[in-house]
């Protein structure tokens, strides 16, 4: 895979694992840039604008999570890859990173062929997702017409509901990303009606009776993602 073009900036305060990760990356020929705190990760962010962002949770000055708040604030920003790096007994941290716009996280201890792994597969997301015109999308045996309203399966067409064909679309547009119940609210519902958890399950559930049972997971706690295979 040619990573030549692409880069990474690592934020973190213990150097021993900005040098871990900046190594691993490099040999897989990413362009590493690195910070030791929310503060100045946002500053390094926008003068190398890099494609993907580590965040440690727990840094002085200023920690991850509302480092991704700020950044995601920021229209550059707003469709770059963000990714956390949390123990594995930091479910809260999980959710609350997923709240304010994290695309991923990745558990400590560091396994530097996991991580590699994982920034690879994040990084190709967009790959998987075939966007053939502005508004439609050709996901494996997919394709999703938002212009027409429509949905084919295997070139057989799907009938889904409004709703649920704006479900369908805001989660398939970014394969793999987590969207919060909050977030799926934002975008679909916005603040027309009054719309409960409950509502979002159901159309959930009637996606998966449609379409069958691979493409929409749940992730407990957080909410739900579109997955590629």
């Amino acid at each position: 895979m040619n990573n030549a073009g692409q880069k990474i900036l690592i934020v973190d305060d213990e150097p021993d694992i900005l040098e871990l990760i900046e190594y691993n990356l490099k040999k897989e020929g990413y362009q590493v840039f690195t910070a030791s705190n929310g503060q100045e990760g946002i500053t390094v962010a926008k003068k190398v604008h890099p494609d993907l962002i580590i965040l440690d949770i727990m840094m002085p000055k200023m920690d991850g999570i509302e480092a991704c708040r700020l950044m995601r604030a920021i229209p550059e920003f707003k469709n770059t890859f963000m990714v956390f790096l949390t123990a594995r007994s930091e479910e809260y941290s999980e959710i609350a990173g997923f709240n304010v716009g994290a695309d991923d996280y990745i558990a400590k201890p560091i396994k530097p062929r996991a991580l590699v792994s994982r920034i690879n597969a994040i990084l190709r997301r967009n790959s998987g997702t075939e966007e053939v015109s502005e508004n439609k999308l050709e996901i494996g045996d997919l394709v999703i017409d938002r212009e027409a309203y429509l949905v084919f399966q295997g070139g057989n067409k799907v009938v889904l509901a409004k709703k649920e064909f704006e479900l369908l679309y805001l989660l398939a547009s970014k394969p793999g990303k987590v969207y919060t119940r909050e977030s799926i609210l934002k975008n679909i519902w916005e603040d027309s009606v009054v719309v409960t958890n409950r509502t979002i399950d159901v159309h959930i559930r009637k996606l998966r009776e449609k379409l069958g049972e691979t493409y929409v997971s749940t992730v407990k706690g957080v909410g739900y993602k579109f997955e590629l295979s």
